[in-house]
């Protein structure tokens, strides 16, 4: 076969994912592999598409190597995608899968925006690999790997592929209407992060809908007209010095301009099953903060024009944004099922968070994605300085090993159920005994 690798990584050769592709054609070399740096070069195939088209043409099998960047792919992999998509190719039924390696934060979103991308495009789509970035350095990784491309080329002697249903086609945009009753206006900083285009009237009009119903003073900041010089190149430049290797003053900017309000909304329309690739650039270059939750406590919103009932991932996406950073999520509003409503319940929603300082406990999103940056952050923390200091500060090195009272506890409790003849003894007094303390917290 002839495998086209398309390496989204902004680092080109120096890729790690892009090493797992490398092991497997050593181990597989029947096969011929061709490799096209799309994230590294991605300037060069925004002004000519031709050889990313015939390479993809004369594939047999197409393989994303990426590491995954804030929930899912780099924004160059984003703007690839939007080329592949606007060039009309015929790519329908040709086999496509993907190998990432991360440390398994949301990668699971990652591989879904690959495949309904794809599935848009009707091509066969194989289940990816998720690799540790440390995997292909043990034996287990590397048959792992060998495993997956067994796998891989089974599907296709079979034509095996993954079917899942397509998003119903979006309705028209519901028009938003006017807001006509007068507010008085409460001091406060209320900034809407958006990339509208001056003739997307649609997204305009949401915005400015908000706005009117809002009761505090807002202020648009629109990512669209900012300079970027590039996307994350996941140099790691700012781990010590926090300050982006880019010398386009983003860093500065969005502590300075959007992390000092009292709460963010962001305003967009669905491309691509996400929210685009300037969004995703703006996502990526936050890396400057590392991983640490700098705006956490401040509640967030969303305004969306878009069929969003229907995007299943961007919904977890969203939701498992603000979870990790610690946000409540006021809600968001869309212009799929009566947007007045919707966007009136999100203004109301957000002054009730601000007038009471109001959280929520997180759910799985926010405390399996905090875990992995603990470990993480623990395992790096004499590179990433700033945030083992923030960690530290904030207590979030919250190791199970550290309650050892509690697993003390754990194992009397077993001694105990070990022994047939206690357990008759003890009867209900070990469920008395549990709920004794919450008992007493009611009493009080």
């Amino acid at each position: 076969m002839k495998v086209l690798v398309l390496n989204g990584s902004p680092k080109g050769k120096y890729s790690i994912t892009l090493q797992t592709l490398l092991y497997l054609e050593k181990s597989f070399p029947e096969h011929e592999f061709q490799y096209l740096h799309v994230g590294q070069s991605i300037r060069s195939f925004e002004k000519d598409f031709t050889a990313a088209a015939e390479a993809i043409t004369e594939s047999d099998l197409i393989i994303y190597s990426y590491p995954v960047y804030t929930f899912i792919a780099p924004s160059q992999l984003h703007r690839f995608i939007e080329l592949l998509k606007a060039s009309d190719l015929d790519v329908e039924g040709k086999f496509i899968t993907q190998v990432t390696t991360s440390k398994h934060f949301y990668d699971m979103t990652a591989h879904r925006y690959i495949q309904d991308n794809h599935q848009d495009l009707d091509m066969k789509f194989i289940k990816g690999l998720s690799a540790d970035m440390d995997d292909l350095l043990t034996e287990n990784g590397q048959k792992a790997a060998r495993e997956f491309f067994q796998y891989v080329l089974w599907c296709i002697e079979n034509d095996v592929y993954e079917v899942i249903p397509k998003h119903p086609v979006a309705p028209a945009h519901i028009p938003v209407g006017t807001y006509s009753e007068k507010q008085d206006i409460k001091s406060g900083d209320i900034v809407i992060v958006t990339d509208c285009q001056r003739d997307d009237k649609q997204l305009n009009d949401i915005i400015e809908r908000f706005r009117a119903a809002l009761k505090y003073k807002s202020r648009i900041v629109n990512i669209y007209e900012y300079p970027f010089s590039g996307g994350c190149l996941g140099c790691f430049n700012c781990a010590i010095s926090e300050k982006c290797i880019y010398k386009d003053g983003f860093d500065d900017f969005l502590r300075n301009n959007i992390q000092i309000a009292d709460a963010i909304i962001y305003a967009f329309s669905i491309k691509d099953h996400s929210m685009g690739p300037t969004f995703k650039m703006y996502d990526d270059r936050q890396f400057c903060n590392g991983h640490r939750t700098v705006t956490m406590g401040k509640p967030t919103g969303y305004l969306i024009s878009g069929n969003y009932p229907a995007e299943m991932n961007l919904q977890m996406i969203i939701e498992g944004r603000s979870e990790v950073g610690g946000n409540f999520l006021a809600g968001v509003a869309c212009d799929q099922t009566d947007p007045d409503t919707e966007i009136d319940r999100l203004a109301a929603r957000l002054d009730y968070a601000l007038r009471h300082n109001y959280s929520q406990p997180v759910n799985f999103y926010g405390v399996g994605g905090m875990k992995i940056f603990r470990d993480l952050i623990w395992l790096m923390r004499g590179m990433m300085k700033a945030d083992h200091k923030f960690y530290k500060k904030h207590g979030l090195y919250d190791f199970p090993q550290k309650k050892k009272g509690t697993a003390l506890k754990m194992h009397l409790v077993g001694m105990l159920l070990s022994s047939p003849k206690l357990k008759a003894k003890i009867g209900n007094n070990m469920n008395e005994g549990m709920i004794a303390p919450y008992r007493k917290v009611i009493e009080k």
